[in-house]
Order: structure tokens, then C-alpha cells, then sequence
């Protein structure tokens, strides 16, 4: 199988068809293991995370370019980042080249070692203003953003795309060659398009013929669960990372055992309850000292609710925990259904 490996080769540094440093423009990940990007869900405290566990670029909840040249204020606190967390990738949608110029311009100074386009985003309100997944209708227009953008910045660009738009106008390899040809340093592929969503399985041989297309690095994403799924995906479609977004959701560790796995080829031991509940309230903990009580405990909910699936007695928990509105109720909740002895 024909590799592409885009990283220095440093002796010191232990490297296997799987597993391996990842140089995205100038920018080298520690590993080829990507957090992607999710809304509402790959914010600060959750990447935080995702790094401790192994992840070796963290992609941060997509933002708009023209909310920024807005300065909109929620937008300024999304784009928050810690340099514990790098390397990160701030990810932008929209559809005016000149107004994604603008965003790249005003945002030169923030420290992020990569910036992505979203063009994969298959909301309705983001399509419908001909964003996101919608730009895989224009590829002429996707090369224009992406060229706009690199000539703003000296840092990587990067663009996320999906199989197509709809699965009689797949188009991934054009989309993929514009981006390339606009001057992209790398590529995520979703292997589902628009229509699916999240439904169904996605197609990993559209990856590997986006991988065959092009000369920059290609990631693989769509149904990445596990180890073995990683290194399957690998191998089906020859791409030179793994993106994880859906199935981190409620459990960071993923990141650990794929990589350990893509090592050694065994995964280490799920987390025991009580490493689980320890990482539940270092999650809530995060979200207070960086959002406060009021909006922290309620966007807790949700991650909450994923980490706790499966656990006996977990449907009636998330019943209660959408009543909580303080930390320690959600402590005192969570310690009853991990069972951890006060």
C-alpha cells in the first residue's frame, strides 16, 4: 500500500504505518490523531481534555468568518484557547472570499496553529446561506475561499469536506483538488454526504480516491470508534490521519486507546467508574472556571448525559441532571450513579 507520510524523519521518534507525527504545512502533530471539530461540543474544556488524552491536534467548534469581522461577542468567547491545548485549529464557515479574508486578517494575532474552512456543515440554516456543505455545489468557489484565506496568513489552511452534497453529486475529488490548488496544506474528508448527515455508513472508498487525487495530506473521518476501526481505516483508504469527532463525545479517552492500539495493538483498559467520575467533574470544573456556574452547569448536561449512556439506572439520570443548575447537585448526582463512596 503506497503511503504518504508528511512528517520530519527524526530518528528519536518511533513511527509505523498507523501511528506517526503528521506536518500539516509548517505545523507538526505529535501524532496523526485528530480531535474534529463539533458545535457545542469541541469547545475549550472539552479539547482540554482531549489533549490530556492523547489527541494530537485539537479542532475547536466551527466559527463565522463574518460574525468575526462583526466582532460579535459571543463569537470572542468561543474562540478562546489555552496554550496547554496546542496545537489547535480555529475552523471558520462562510462563503464570501473577501469576507473569510477579512476574518483571517483581523484574527492574525490569536494564536492558532492552523485555520480550517468548514465545508462539510450540513445544518439547513448554514446550507441555506450557501455555506458549509453547500460550497461542494461550487467548487470554482472553493478554491477562491481557500486562495483568499492562504494569502492572508503565513499559517496552514485546511479545509473539511464530505463525500458531496448529495450521493448523486459526489464530487470530493474536485472539491479536494480545488482546495489543493488554492493552496489548502491539508484535507478531511467525511465519508457520508450532505443528505445522510450522520445516517448510514460512510463510504471510506471515496477517502482513498481523494487520498490517490491529491499531494497534501488526507484525513480520514466517518465511523472511527475504536482502535480497530482506526487502523482500518488506514489501511482501506491509505489516508494520513484519523479525525474522531461523534464517538469522543462522553468519552475523551478514545484518543488514548486508539493510540495505543495503532502502537502496540491492544488497547488499554477502559477507564474504571471512578477515573470516569473523576473526569466528569474535572469537565464540570473546566466549564465553571471558563464559563461560570450559570451557563458551565447547563452546557454540562449534555456531556453529562453522553459519559453516563449504558450505566445502569443512566435514563433516569439524565431526567434529573436537565433539572441541575448548580455543581454540587451534579457532583452528588454523579457520585451516585458511578458509585463513588463519600
Amino acid at each position: 500500500m503506497q503511503r504518504h507520510f508528511n512528517a520530519f524523519r527524526d530518528k528519536s521518534v518511533k513511527y509505523n504505518d498507523y501511528l506517526h507525527p503528521l506536518l500539516i504545512g509548517d505545523v507538526e502533530l505529535k501524532n496523526n490523531i485528530i480531535l474534529g471539530p463539533m458545535a457545542g461540543v469541541s469547545d475549550l474544556p472539552f479539547r482540554l481534555l482531549c489533549n490530556e488524552m492523547g489527541a494530537g491536534l485539537v479542532c475547536m467548534e466551527m466559527v463565522s468568518g463574518k460574525a468575526i469581522t462583526y466582532n460579535n461577542k459571543n463569537t470572542g468567547m468561543m474562540m478562546e484557547i489555552h496554550p496547554s491545548e496546542r496545537p489547535v485549529s480555529l475552523q471558520l464557515f462562510g462563503s464570501e472570499p473577501e469576507i473569510m479574508a477579512e476574518a483571517t486578517r483581523i484574527i492574525s494575532n490569536r494564536p492558532y496553529d492552523i485555520l480550517d474552512i468548514n465545508m462539510g456543515c450540513p445544518v439547513p440554516k448554514v446550507v441555506s446561506n450557501g455555506e458549509g456543505s453547500a460550497l461542494m455545489k461550487k467548487p470554482e468557489l472553493i478554491e477562491k475561499i481557500v486562495a483568499a484565506m492562504v494569502n492572508e496568513t503565513d499559517r496552514p489552511v485546511t479545509v473539511k469536506i464530505r463525500k458531496g452534497f448529495t450521493e448523486s453529486s459526489v464530487n470530493a475529488v474536485e472539491c479536494a483538488l480545488a482546495a489543493e490548488e488554492g493552496g489548502a496544506s491539508a484535507v478531511a474528508v467525511h465519508g457520508r454526504t450532505r443528505e445522510q448527515y450522520y445516517s448510514g455508513k460512510a463510504d471510506w472508498n471515496i477517502i482513498r480516491r481523494v487520498k490517490e487525487a491529491v499531494r497534501i495530506p488526507v484525513i480520514g473521518n466517518g465511523d472511527v470508534v475504536d482502535g480497530p476501526s482506526a487502523k482500518a481505516i488506514i489501511e482501506e483508504t491509505g489516508c494520513d490521519g484519523v479525525m474522531i469527532a461523534r464517538a469522543a463525545e462522553g468519552n475523551p479517552w478514545i484518543f488514548r486507546e486508539v493510540i495505543s492500539y495503532l502502537e502496540t495493538g491492544e488497547a488499554v483498559p477502559r477507564p474504571s467508574l471512578k477515573e470516569m467520575y473523576e473526569t466528569v467533574i474535572r469537565h464540570a470544573d473546566l466549564q465553571l472556571k471558563y464559563k461560570g456556574e450559570y451557563i458551565g452547569i447547563r452546557e454540562m448536561r449534555k456531556h453529562v448525559a453522553w459519559y453516563t449512556t449504558g450505566l445502569p439506572g443512566s435514563a433516569k439520570f439524565r431526567a434529573a441532571i436537565n433539572l441541575m443548575d448548580d455543581m454540587d447537585s451534579l457532583k452528588k448526582a454523579c457520585a451516585e450513579i458511578f458509585k463513588i463512596e463519600s
